[in-house]
Formats: structure tokens, C-alpha cells, sequence
């Protein structure tokens, strides 16, 4: 039997195992709730996150709102949107100031039981290369761009999508496809399942 979703962020709040390797204060970041027919899991929170501990709460969470058609009061409705980050922590910057990756200590004890705890989800996101390389295991490519060109493989479960980070505005640039194939059935999806609970 599946574990509680509500049990599980609780544990998942609570969680200190990579603390002992920060110089921050750990504030592991998730949400959603147990109806969610959309999973998003993106790296791990940035700075901007960690400081609000709600995610996707920068320039970021604004382009992947527009990429899935959303309002803001739509992607924060935690009753049909949850976010399980790869790494629910902030894993602190690199040398030239960009975000780590995600810690490695977090997927192996959280990623599966959070999935079997969303029961209702029929769509998940996979944003950036650590979140499919993960969730698409052999499925995923060699390349982030070669797994997300793939996308129709993947459907109806999951879409892999490029982090919306600032940095990838030169990605979209060079890879029109994307906007004119993957977002518009991207959208449609997400509204559909946005729809099937309203």
C-alpha cells in the first residue's frame, strides 16, 4: 500500500541528511497533494527558493508557467500540481556562481516513494537532464536536446523538457521545434488534466 502523500512531506520537510555538507540551513521544498494529476520534477531549489520555500518562485517558474499554460494561482494549487524536485534541498552554488546539482544522497530516498505516493498523477514534466536521465532510465538519450526531440516516446506519462532557466535562452533559440511542437502539446495536455479534476 502506497504511503500517505501528506506523511511523506512531512518526512521529507523534516529530512537532515545532507546537512552535515551545506553552509546553509537545509529547507527541503515540496508540495502538492495527494489528488495531483501533474507531477513536476525539476533539479533541486536555488537561492531565490530557498529563501521563499515555495518553488519555482524566480524567472524561471515564470517561463515554465507559460510553457505548460498556466496562471500562477493554477500551477500553486496544490490539490492539482505537485513538485518533487530531484533534490529538495539547495545544494549551494559552484565557483562561477551557477547552482550544484541536485545532491545525490536525495533521488535514491525520496523519488520512488513520492511517485507511489501520487497515485493520481497521469502527467509528469521531467525538467533538465538529472530528472530524466533518473525517471527515463535507458529511455533517455545521450544528450538532454536528443531526449526531449524524443518527446512523443515518452507520452502520455511523462515530457521531457529542458531546465527554463535564463542560461537556456540560447537552447531555445537554436532548437525552434521546440516551441512549435512540444509547447503546444504541452499545453493541451496540462489543461486537459487541469479540466479533468475542475
Amino acid at each position: 500500500m502506497a504511503e500517505d502523500f501528506d506523511q511523506l512531506k512531512a518526512q521529507i520537510r523534516a529530512c537532515r541528511v545532507c546537512q552535515p555538507d551545506l553552509d546553509h540551513p537545509v529547507r527541503p521544498v515540496v508540495r502538492g497533494e495527494a489528488s495531483a494529476v501533474i507531477r513536476i520534477i525539476g533539479q533541486a531549489p536555488g537561492t531565490r527558493v530557498q529563501a521563499s520555500g515555495l518553488p519555482f518562485t524566480d524567472p524561471s517558474g515564470e517561463r515554465l508557467r507559460d510553457w505548460m499554460g498556466v496562471s500562477e494561482a493554477e500551477f500553486y494549487d496544490a490539490r492539482a500540481i505537485a513538485i518533487t524536485p530531484m533534490g529538495f534541498c539547495f545544494p549551494g552554488l559552484d565557483a562561477k556562481g551557477g547552482d550544484k546539482p541536485p545532491r545525490r544522497e536525495c533521488p535514491p530516498l525520496w523519488q520512488d516513494r513520492a511517485g507511489a505516493a501520487l497515485g493520481e498523477v497521469k502527467l509528469t514534466l521531467l525538467v533538465g537532464a538529472h530528472a530524466q536521465r533518473w525517471h527515463l532510465g535507458s529511455g533517455a538519450a545521450k544528450t538532454l536536446t536528443e531526449t526531449v526531440k524524443q518527446w512523443r516516446l515518452h507520452l502520455p506519462d511523462y515530457v521531457a523538457l529542458p531546465h527554463p532557466s535564463w542560461r537556456n535562452t540560447g537552447w531555445l533559440k537554436r532548437n525552434p521545434w521546440f516551441e512549435n511542437e512540444v509547447l503546444p502539446e504541452l499545453k493541451a495536455r496540462v489543461r486537459k488534466m487541469l479540466n479533468s479534476i475542475n
